[in-house]
């Protein structure tokens, strides 16, 4: 097949921005590389934009905003509808280009990174179809309009995903975008871009500029003509972000760094609890906000929970992104490796009990950014590796004497953004997640809901995505008194 480098270049794609709906070149001269985190080879340059191609995109998208805004609600679902059906008919390419830039197992990339992408776009649509948007309160009409033009800046770990769930529903609400995803992973972003084309939405509606922090999310962020920027990334970037906004006082959404908890009640379903919970922390090889990569667990219990998260673990299969066999690839890029590496050599020097992984690359893998899937247990709330993202698949298992001390332990960190609690009682175990101050807490591993808010307390961001939520964030709320 057809591979996604041969696709962009032989569609005139590679090393171009959509903007005002066409595929320009870049007006600045700097540029960056692609690179093949299984092989750390280089497979592309890539252009990086700059101020000229920023204020290209916000222009084409004020342009266009004037009109769009103004659609119908059923148009713009009419148009999501086409765009889900495009990205359907690309999925296998997609996949193929999720594995080349962040190291994905194709198997993951195939029934994870991207059905769960494309499900946001759908979400989108359902959601819009049935929104109202004015509501009648006594004589006053409370309406819902689109916030305007949005700049949305999307990371390296689950790149098409958070395109989808920003995009989508800020095409739906009515909104103009211009897109900055990740220099780090930026080749599925320019597939997705070729869709929205094909799909029809209007000229300047949906602009591309690729680039790094300083050099096009500064600018995004500062730049007058947007009305609202949304960022998925550290805590670190959202800050930035944040400042930048803030003499333009534009609203900013956040969905930034985590180190979620997992609390094993005493009357959980070992064998369940554990496995699942392994294979929950390492998705996507740890490299996600809300990965639950702090195990709470009943000390009483703690040797036995040790031999299934062991036994858990010898299943897990490190090695080439493109075997079918293998179950979790490569890292997404050197920085997040050594990053990985260093924490490491943190919990074995802070004297947590290494159970299993450690430094280096796993046996028989001497090229690529390839890590050992790690645990370490007996760790102490205190320690570093139990308070900093790692966002690799690095596991803590935390021991406790008493329920009260496991929600201590699980509110024991800067961040809030997702949680995991696992019990027989549903009575203990809704009172456990009642009082985790997270945005989202997953009980005894339910299935995944599109439509369930998602977002951050604390150091973890503001603002929800998701459902019906997260088309509220691109809408601004008027009272129209008289109305009726």
């Amino acid at each position: 097949m057809t591979t996604p480098l041969e696709h962009l270049s032989r569609n005139g794609r590679l090393g171009r921005f959509f903007i005002d709906g066409e595929w320009r070149e870049p007006r600045g001269t700097a540029t960056g590389v692609v690179v093949n985190p299984a092989t750390e080879e280089v497979v592309a340059p890539f252009p990086l934009g700059n101020s000229e191609d920023v204020d290209a995109a916000v222009s084409a998208a004020r342009r266009a905003f004037t009109t769009w805004s103004r659609t119908k609600p059923e148009h713009r679902a009419g148009l999501l509808d086409r765009l889900q059906a495009l990205l359907e008919a690309r999925s296998e390419l997609l996949a193929q280009c999720l594995s080349l830039e962040m190291g994905a197992a194709i198997e993951y990339a195939r029934t994870a990174q991207v059905p769960l992408a494309i499900a946001h776009v759908k979400v989108a649509r359902d959601v819009l179809t049935a929104f109202p948007f004015v509501k009648q309160r006594g004589r006053t009409a409370v309406t819902h309009e689109p916030i305007g033009v949005c700049a949305l800046i999307t990371p390296w770990n689950w790149p098409l995903y958070q395109i989808t769930a920003k995009v989508a529903p800020a095409l739906a609400a009515g909104c103009t975008i211009v897109l900055k995803p990740s220099e780090l992973s930026p080749l599925d972003a320019l597939l997705f871009a070729e869709a929205i084309e094909e799909a029809g939405f209007p000229a300047g509606v949906f602009n591309l500029v690729n680039g790094d922090g300083q050099g096009v999310g500064a600018g995004l962020a500062s730049h007058p003509d947007v009305d609202m920027i949304s960022i998925t990334g550290s805590t670190r970037a959202g800050i930035a972000v944040a400042q930048a906004a803030a003499p333009t006082v534009k609203r900013v959404a956040q969905e930034l760094g985590g180190k979620s908890p997992n609390v094993i009640l005493p009357d959980a379903n070992l064998d369940r609890a554990v496995s699942l919970g392994i294979a929950a922390a390492f998705r996507n090889l740890g490299q996600s906000c809300s990965a639950p990569t702090r195990m709470i667990v009943p000390r009483a219990l703690l040797s036995e929970i040790e031999s299934i998260a062991q036994r858990a673990a010898d299943e897990i299969v490190v090695g080439d992104p493109l075997s079918e066999a293998t179950t979790h690839g490569a890292i997404a890029n050197r920085a997040q490796f050594d990053r990985i590496q260093t924490m490491i050599g943190v919990g074995v020097s802070e004297g947590a009990k290494l159970l299993t992984g450690g430094l280096g690359r796993p046996d028989g893998l001497d090229v690529g950014l390839y890590v050992k899937p790690t645990i370490f247990s007996d760790v102490r709330t205190g320690m570093r590796i139990a308070q900093e993202e790692v966002f690799g698949p690095v596991l803590c298992i935390i021991p406790y004497d008493t329920v009260d001390e496991a929600v201590t332990i699980a509110n024991d960190t800067i961040y809030g953004l997702g949680a995991h609690v696992q019990g027989r009682d549903m009575d203990v175990a809704k009172y456990v997640a009642s009082r985790i101050r997270a945005g989202q807490v997953h009980l005894n591993y339910p299935a995944w809901d599109p439509h369930a808010p998602f977002g951050g307390f604390k150091q973890s961001g503001n603002g929800r995505e998701y459902g019906l939520e997260g088309m509220l964030e691109y809408l601004e709320v008027k009272s129209i008194l008289g109305y009726f």
